[in-house]
């Protein structure tokens, strides 16, 4: 059995982009992150240490992007990707960022990356 973490919509500001207004000023970005891993069965029996822990995860999302500075969507996504990956028993990994009013007529820009890990042991 697979547990499914989702972190829907988390709001964060931090310098996307290579133009001097974007380098210059803290843009609105937001995250959705898919996390799978084999639920143990110490969950079901409410053990705590047994779950993987989506604080701790959201909370280094969090720290990674309010100080950083990043050219690329592309290599934001995936910096977002390595976190929620870290965990020895995460199976896969899904992660989507939108870039709200990067584009004049469009809500918002996107890029998502995913991984599989062959092996929860191979981390």
């Amino acid at each position: 059995m697979n547990a499914i973490i989702e972190i829907t919509n988390l709001r964060l500001r931090t310098f996307i982009g290579f133009n001097d207004e974007e380098k210059n000023k803290q843009q609105d970005i937001v995250i959705n992150a898919e996390i799978h891993y084999p639920l143990r069965n110490g969950c079901l029996e409410d053990q705590v240490s047994d779950a993987l822990n989506y604080k701790t995860i959201t909370k280094a999302i969090i720290k990674h992007v309010e100080s950083g500075r990043f050219l690329l969507l592309e290599k934001l996504v995936a910096d977002v990707l390595n976190i929620c990956n870290e965990h020895q028993d995460v199976v896969y990994t899904k992660v989507k960022i939108d870039k709200p009013h990067a584009l004049r007529f469009a809500d918002s820009v996107s890029l998502s990356l995913d991984i599989h890990s062959n092996s929860p042991q191979e981390k």
